[in-house]
């Protein structure tokens, strides 16, 4: 996994998938991913990267430790 930092979107669903999330699935303005109990939302594709703080908030709803993420 990448150091906690910017990161695309694609690369974002591609990491989640990894760490055992199921999806993209179509929600009502967001899509998500699905691990057990959690669910992850994600972001609308937009031009940027997803920031460092944007990306420590979706990582903590998810329930990702960042070890975790920069461990694999």
């Amino acid at each position: 996994m990448p150091r906690l930092g910017p990161i695309n979107r694609k690369e974002l669903i591609r990491y989640a998938r990894e760490l055992g999330f199921d999806g993209p699935c179509s929600g009502g303005r967001h899509q998500f991913m699905v691990r057990g109990d959690r669910t992850l939302v994600l972001p609308n594709p937009h031009r940027g990267d997803i920031g460092t703080g944007y990306l420590t908030r979706i990582l903590r709803q998810a329930g990702i430790e960042k070890s975790e993420w920069e461990k694999m």
